[in-house]
């Protein structure tokens, strides 16, 4: 049985509103992960980017659960596809859904429909489960991104190229990723419970 995440928390109980508050966070998140894109470091070794999307990608998934995370993670690559200047390093368009890092991309729509059903589905009640959550989700990011890349490189570089240089950064993202979750979760908690 799903449990309510933050987002179902404080969503109005009218459904004109609802639909209108969950666009709304649809749209606000998909411009979150666009400006966090923006935060985009290039390795002089690699094609892929430092970047926090996928950051952004898990706190969607995590605050808004596996539907509208889901659904903010494609209206980002829509905007992308669209000619919106919102993938890492201001590009856009089919050119980059189909460069070497698209399978990122691919990753991130995995990535946020399953953090967010595990959250909604348990995994939101600790920090541990959320935590655990988070990093299936980050692995769900590099293995379409990988397999991707390895297209492009072999797939023997592809590893060295698309996933060892991100480890310690991804998991500075996932402690502060499941320090936010855990922490919006459990005031809203208590702010219903008072």
């Amino acid at each position: 049985m799903a449990r309510p995440l933050y987002a179902d928390m404080i969503r109005p109980a009218d459904a004109r509103s609802a639909r209108a508050y969950d666009v709304l966070l649809i749209a606000g998140f998909s411009l979150v992960i666009a400006l966090c894109a923006q935060v985009a470091i290039p390795l002089p070794f690699t094609p892929v980017p430092v970047t926090l999307q996928t950051f952004a990608v898990l706190v969607a998934a995590g605050l808004l659960g596996s539907a509208r995370g889901t659904a903010a993670v494609l209206a980002y690559i829509g905007e992308g596809f669209a000619g919106l200047p919102v993938f890492s390093g201001g590009r856009a368009g089919v050119a980059h859904l189909l460069g070497p890092t698209g399978g990122y991309l691919v990753g991130f729509v995995i990535a946020a429909f399953v953090v967010g059903f595990l959250l909604e589905h348990g995994a939101a009640r600790s920090w541990r489960a959320t935590f655990a959550a988070l990093v299936a989700g980050t692995v769900l990011v590099y293995v379409p991104g990988a397999l991707w890349l390895g297209a492009f490189t072999g797939m023997g570089k592809a590893v060295a190229l698309g996933v060892v240089p991100f480890l310690i950064g991804d998991a500075l993202k996932i402690i502060v990723a499941c320090g936010i979750i855990s922490g919006i979760s459990l005031g809203s908690r208590k702010a219903r419970s008072s």
